[in-house]
């Protein structure tokens, strides 16, 4: 990042005064009737109703529509371990991107702990203040730990963003681009060149998307993750093949895919060239992906190309999924965010991205067109349909999958959406 730029980003958070967020009052406070109801006397009698029924907090507080954002600050962004104050920027940052895109309140919350336990300890204790928990920048394997046992533990949504939201996006822009390059998911050699929670999430969707375990051949810092090794966390244990590949220059040979979380330029043209045909390579390391976009257009002028970055076509981005995805499970009072869930988002991105593309979002984008294609597999950050199309999907599958608390919402959730992107 040039000099400019770094000042322009801490400028951005320091002016005209510092952070990104504030609190706003949502009822009037105009007269002393006002203040009475909104404090003694008057809010005792919201409190006796939530001490007859919790289910009553939320009726008269904004539990059903707040998020926390929670972290360590143990793996931020391509960062690594800063420490929890050093991530709060982060997590206001995914605080904008929910009341933005979805109309959801949060707040952040940074935890200095010594263990995972610890950090579930605290979390778990102030766990009914909020509707949901988005879990951020957590490293690997603590955070499947973390994940795990706090959604044991809670009757809310706890949802490690790092983990589903990336898979999430990254299984609907791959099923778009295998069916474009003409390949059965179920037949797709598949090589994962990362093996932290990001990488092990997206495989597990996958695999539930159809692919087999057996074509995926995943990559740790110590080479291709197989059968006879016995350093392996239970996790990437999950994906270790039969095999007698070692490293990606061996895997990479005749692979049709490649998904790419790791680190810059680890992906070279020669190893591109060796892929088959119509290869699809998702370099999805920020800011520097595993190949340049230029580069592998320049090598292969029959690849579907994605990174996670908003300067080239077909952007891997978590404000895809997880802003709509707490929407629809705060809306239906999911306890948690289960597979069927996760799926249910995977498919209506998928299908958005099919459908023509309104002239709003070209105009935001300043093209001519965007049409279903290789250049355009997964639909924009911009398209207010994301909001209807994948909070209903998520709400509707959460009901039928016997996790929410209230039925599907009738006209959902049309009225919201000129709501929420008409600010």
């Amino acid at each position: 990042m040039t000099d400019a730029k770094k000042q322009a980003a801490l400028d951005y958070h320091s002016q005209p005064f510092p952070g990104k967020l504030s609190v706003e009052i949502t009822k009037p406070t105009s007269s002393a009737k006002h203040l009475a109801l909104a404090y003694s006397p008057g809010v005792a009698e919201p409190c006796r109703e939530i001490a007859r029924d919790p289910e009553n907090a939320y009726l008269y507080t904004g539990k059903g529509n707040l998020v926390a954002v929670i972290s360590d600050g143990s793996a931020i962004l391509g960062l690594g371990n800063l420490g929890p104050r050093a991530s709060k920027p982060v997590m206001e940052g995914k605080g904008v991107l929910f009341k933005r895109f979805a109309g959801i309140n949060s707040v952040d919350i940074e935890v200095d702990a010594e263990s995972p336990q610890a950090f579930i300890d605290t979390v778990s204790r102030i766990a009914g203040t909020w509707g949901g928990i988005n879990l951020e920048d957590i490293k690997a394997p603590e955070c499947f730990e973390i994940e795990r046992t706090l959604i044991e533990q809670c009757d809310i949504p706890v949802f490690h963003d790092d983990q589903h939201g990336t898979a999430i996006v990254t299984a609907a822009g791959m099923l778009n681009a295998l069916e474009i390059a003409g390949k059965p998911i179920d037949q797709a050699r598949i090589v994962c060149l990362g093996a932290g929670s990001a990488a092990i999430a997206c495989m597990k969707l996958l695999v539930s998307c159809g692919a087999r375990t057996e074509n995926i051949y995943m990559l740790d810092r110590k080479g291709v993750i197989h059968s006879g090794r016995s350093d392996l966390n239970e996790y990437k244990a999950m994906f270790a093949t039969e095999t007698a590949l070692r490293t990606l220059d061996e895997a990479i040979d005749g692979a049709d895919v490649f998904v790419g979380l790791s680190g810059p330029n680890l992906l070279s043209a020669e190893q591109l060239g060796r892929m088959a045909a119509s290869p699809i390579v998702f370099a999805c390391s920020n800011p520097d992906p595993e190949i340049h976009p230029d580069l592998a257009h320049e090598t292969r002028d029959d690849v579907i190309m994605a990174t996670g970055r908003s300067d080239f076509p077909n952007q891997v981005n978590n404000v895809l999924g997880f802003p709509f995805i707490f929407r629809g499970a705060l809306d239906v009072r999911a306890t948690r965010i289960n597979e069927e869930m996760k799926l249910a988002a995977v498919y209506a991105l998928r299908d958005l991205a099919r459908e023509p593309v309104p002239q709003a979002v070209l105009e935001a984008y300043e093209v001519d067109a965007l049409e279903y294609g290789r250049g355009y597999i997964i639909p924009t950050p911009m398209d207010a349909r994301l909001l209807d199309r994948v909070a209903s999907a998520v709400a509707r599958a959460a009901v039928d999958s016997g996790v929410a608390r209230r039925p599907f919402p009738p006209h959902y959730p049309l009225t919201r959406v000129e709501d929420v992107y008409g600010g």
